[in-house]
């Protein structure tokens, strides 16, 4: 019997992409009409770890913060703009169907045309590059982090082993750390 296979992206990463599309035109921003980096007196520096935290995950406090922020710090437009790109990404890999996704698309790409900027132009390019594992991530939910998580521990080993010199040493070590968390995470009945 033949398994079909499909790469998926990843959603962690694309949240990633578009935080850090975000973070760029904040930090460009800044730039632009303070002549430096941003400091803690400027709002969309003081409040920089808000602009990216998902709209629907806001209290009301927090969303007076952030409005604050977009009427005070951001006189072209430009920092609103870029979040409401952000949080249009998230709306696309929350969508449960393609034909959801496809509108969710649709606006997505309407308001990077609004936005104008490089960044979301990059983030929209890469989106549009990787439409087909985006699809395979909406249908079927499927996620790399399994994978990160166990190169992260292979890594963590590896770092503390401080240089295993023995190979063998090296993979019975990674084995032994993966069957103790999968006994811990499915224990025999």
């Amino acid at each position: 019997m033949a398994t079909r296979t499909a790469v998926s992206v990843d959603h962690f990463h694309l949240i990633q992409l578009a935080n850090q599309a975000l973070t760029e035109v904040r930090q460009q921003l800044s730039h632009q009409v303070r002549g430096r980096r941003g400091r803690a007196v400027d709002p969309a520096w003081a409040h920089r770890m808000l602009l990216l935290r998902a709209a629907d995950s806001l209290s009301e406090q927090a969303k007076a913060r952030l409005e604050k922020v977009f009427a005070t710090d951001d006189p072209t437009g430009k920092l609103k703009t870029a979040w409401d790109v952000k949080e249009q990404v998230r709306t696309l890999l929350r969508t449960g169907s393609l034909e959801d996704a496809e509108r969710a698309k649709e606006d997505l790409e309407r308001l990077v045309k609004e936005s104008n900027q490089p960044e979301t132009t990059r983030l929209w390019r890469t989106i549009c590059r990787w439409w087909t594992e985006v699809e395979v991530l909406i249908v079927t939910g499927a996620t790399t982090g399994k994978v990160e998580a166990n190169n992260t521990s292979i890594k963590h080993i590896k770092r503390t082993g401080r240089g295993f010199v023995n190979s063998a040493n090296y993979t019975t070590r990674i084995m032994l750390r993966s069957a103790a968390r999968t006994a811990v995470n499915h224990p025999l009945q």
